[in-house]
């Protein structure tokens, strides 16, 4: 019996050593491919980067503008909340009805026009 174990591992280490031949045979294959790969995404990324020189500019223009646009249009929303006018007792009604901020119930009460039924109504819907 020893003899028969002694050939099993002898087997056994002849395929390990075949296995690691053909994964070594494998990897040279895959190994050039990927550097063949590498060189035609290069490219294309290289001429890529060429062509939206100008296209880049133009897009940071226009995220710009509409930035200052909408940085505008909050502005004159705050200017016409602030001419709205709100009395104290109905800031703090909603403020003891309602459990929220004193800020919150004062711009609750100026976005609907200083009506205290409309901005509770929204305070409790939201």
């Amino acid at each position: 019996m020893p003899k028969k174990d002694k050939e099993d591992r002898e087997e056994r280490e002849d395929g390990e050593a075949e296995a690691k031949e053909a994964d070594k045979n494998k990897d040279k294959k895959h190994d050039s491919g990927a550097a063949d790969l590498e060189k035609v995404t290069d490219y294309a990324e290289e001429k890529e980067i060429l062509s939206t020189g100008n296209e880049l500019e133009d897009a940071i223009v226009a995220i710009r503008t509409k930035q200052a646009q909408k940085t505008a249009e909050k502005i004159a929303r705050e200017r016409e909340l602030a001419k709205v006018t709100v009395s104290k007792e109905d800031v703090e009604l909603i403020v003891t009805e309602m459990e929220v901020s004193k800020d919150r119930a004062d711009r609750c009460l100026r976005e609907h026009g200083g009506n205290v039924v409309s901005a509770l109504t929204a305070l409790v819907n939201s």
